[in-house]
């Protein structure tokens, strides 16, 4: 009988006794991706490096208390609507809805207390060749102030040899908006490496980016085109190679925090690939989402401590964050966030990786 690709263990107790588990999902050599039910977390993905060797490559905690004591979004999913929204403000059917401002004057990840604080349940498990856990989530109507109850389906299964794709799925049942990402913080040469991700090769497939005000709301002139700017990822470019030109879209986000432009329409394609130099590990992103984030760790201050105890410091880690545009329930010219009742929202995103060849 072949060995389970899968196991399933508490990891941590929330502060009303409720269990928070993780499953450990397999694929090849030493691939392994741990998620727990909190926030329905990617807590660690070990992959491969060019020597043989496995390392865990996103930042987080060891333990439970970490992400309980810290609402850093370290693998976590967000939503009702990742990135930002205007003042916190939009209009739906004539309706003004206000959510909580809670960065800045404008809204973040979801409100208060986003689906990244939430315990998702654990729906089903596949032990198959193809091993997966499928979490749900059930926001009511008015949480957040967001309009309509929410059922949110997400599954994470190891895909390939060493790939981790998640899909999600949401319905509702009246109109609302929706705009869901995973928001792991990559380090490819290890979450413990003490090594910055400034040297990191980077390749984004986009031909334009966002350009925003100093609080990260996109300006009306955006879309931009990345050609003679210090966005342009379309060629193989480290991180840390333009990031102290003196542009003012590096001002604004301190450094890279800003979306990509990626036109999808829907079709799953490779939007960015991203190489450390060291440990020869490569990795490839696949969405059919409209926009990726970019953020290059700029907020990461020192203040806190993450595996290994180790404190995680400016440029740490970079996000490759698949999503609808930031802002978009005020934009029109901007791929719609909106949900009506009978429609499904989906979002699929790959991460594939592999290892530098001599």
């Amino acid at each position: 009988m072949a060995a389970s690709r899968i196991t399933r263990d508490v990891f941590g107790t929330l502060p009303d006794g409720r269990k928070v588990e993780r499953i450990v999902l397999r694929g090849e050599g030493g691939f392994e991706a741990r998620i727990i039910s909190h926030g329905a977390v990617i807590q660690a993905l070990i992959a491969p490096d060019a020597k043989g060797g496995y390392d865990d490559v996103v930042l987080g905690y060891d333990a439970f208390s970490g992400y309980l004591a810290e609402r850093k979004f370290f693998g976590a999913t967000v939503g009702r609507y990742a990135n930002r929204i205007a003042k916190g403000q939009f209009s739906l059917d004539g309706e003004t809805v206000q959510l909580a401002v809670n960065n800045g004057p404008n809204a973040l990840h979801g409100g208060l207390d986003g689906f990244d604080r939430k315990l998702w349940e654990i729906a089903e498990i596949d032990d198959g060749a193809a091993p997966a856990v499928t979490l749900t989530y059930v926001s009511p109507h008015g949480e957040e102030n967001y309009p309509g109850r929410l059922d949110v389906r997400l599954t994470y299964r190891v895909s390939g040899p060493t790939e981790l794709s998640f899909t999600m799925e949401a319905r509702t049942d009246r109109p609302t908006i929706v705009n869901l990402t995973n928001h792991s913080f990559f380090n490819l040469e290890g979450a413990m490496s003490g090594t910055p991700i400034l040297d990191h090769k980077l390749t984004v497939a986009a031909e334009h980016f966002l350009a925003t005000d100093p609080t990260a709301i996109p300006l009306p002139e955006s879309p931009r085109p990345v050609a003679g700017t210090p966005f342009d990822f379309r060629e193989p470019r480290s991180v840390g190679e333009r990031i102290r030109e003196s542009d003012q879209q590096l001002r604004n986000g301190r450094g890279y925090d800003h979306t990509y432009c990626l036109g999808r329409d829907g079709k799953l394609a490779l939007a960015a690939r991203l190489e450390a130099p060291r440990s020869g590990r490569i990795m490839e992103l696949f969405t059919d989402q409209p926009g990726l984030q970019v953020y290059s760790g700029n907020y990461l201050d020192g203040t806190i401590s993450g595996k290994g105890g180790k404190l995680i410091r400016q440029s740490d880690a970079v996000c490759l964050e698949p999503h609808i545009w930031p802002d978009a329930p005020n934009r029109p010219d901007f791929p719609s966030p909106r949900l009506d009742p009978g429609q499904v929202y989906r979002h699929h995103t790959v991460y594939r990786f592999a290892v530098r060849t001599p």
